[in-house]
């Protein structure tokens, strides 16, 4: 199981979904048809086999309605479930429960998607020694959610923000007026607790960015055979990672090349959602 996030970093999305939802009138159809006083117990359960994310935002999505809604976890984050596994048990209002019941899946198919994803790649990379890691590809205002929930399912993160590490593209290159000055100029601007990467597209790229001793190299849609030579000639002098067309059906392959690290953007960008419902019993 992984961490939980902090309320201060989950509740503000959650917040910014119900109220997109819920809009100036609230649950129009609910309140119209279910008594104030009714109350239920539900569950909420995959509809197929995924690795769990995002239980903490749901839970919040009732809680900031009605915190007289009960939740109950089956499945914390991290966890791998079957198809009709239970991931949440509710009891409390009617009301605040089909009120939030959207937003609670949303939050929830969501991440699971991004965390199944991951975990995905996590087992097809088994016993090559490569880790499975995402980028700054994420939905605006989910980031830490996004990446909690690559976390989730066995990968690892990379940069937060453009505040966490430096990291030289091709643009950097081309504005610098070259490989040697742009690095140097990151290099210098670092300091001794932040971390530089530079992106290289060709082997040629890859020895001008060396002599500028980098923590980590991006080896940037190179195929098999050119990143094969590429880690050879890096030779443990820094950390490598590929990145460009990673996928389930490949992953193996370029993992097998001896690089460090996947950094696979549709993690967060285009990862499918898993199916996740919620049906319930009324109790009067």
């Amino acid at each position: 199981m992984t961490a939980a996030l902090p309320r201060y970093l989950v509740e503000p999305a959650v917040r910014a979904a119900l109220a997109e939802d819920l809009g100036r009138a609230g649950d129009r159809t609910t309140d119209a048809v279910v008594d104030a006083d009714a109350l239920l117990t539900a569950v909420v359960a995959a509809r197929e086999p995924g690795t769990v994310a995002g239980v903490d935002a749901a839970r919040a999505a009732f809680d900031l309605l009605d915190a007289r809604v009960e939740t109950t976890v089956a499945a914390p984050d991290g966890t791998r479930v079957g198809a009709g596994a239970s991931v949440l048990h509710l009891r409390g209002p009617v009301r605040a429960i089909l009120a939030g019941e959207r937003v609670a899946l949303n939050f929830l198919g969501h991440l699971s998607g991004i965390a199944t994803a991951t975990a995905r790649l996590v087992d097809a990379v088994a016993g090559t020694g490569c880790t499975v890691t995402d980028t700054r590809k994420t939905t605006p205002g989910l980031r830490a959610l996004e990446k909690a929930a690559v976390r989730a399912g066995g990968g690892t993160n990379h940069r937060f923000g453009l505040d966490d590490a430096l990291l030289v593209k091709d643009n950097h290159i081309a504005c610098a007026g070259g490989m040697a000055d742009a690095v140097a100029r990151a290099r210098a601007a670092a300091g001794h607790m932040v971390k530089l990467e530079v992106e290289v597209d060709t082997l040629d790229q890859l020895d001008a960015a060396l002599a500028g001793h980098p923590d980590v190299v991006l080896l940037d849609n190179m195929d098999t055979a050119t990143l094969r030579t590429a880690v050879a000639r890096v030779a443990g002098r820094a950390a490598t990672e590929a990145s460009g067309g990673v996928t389930l059906a490949n992953a193996a392959e370029i993992a097998a090349t001896g690089v460090d690290y996947l950094a696979v953007g549709w993690l967060t960008h285009s990862a499918p959602a898993l199916d996740i419902g919620l049906d319930m019993a009324p109790t009067g």
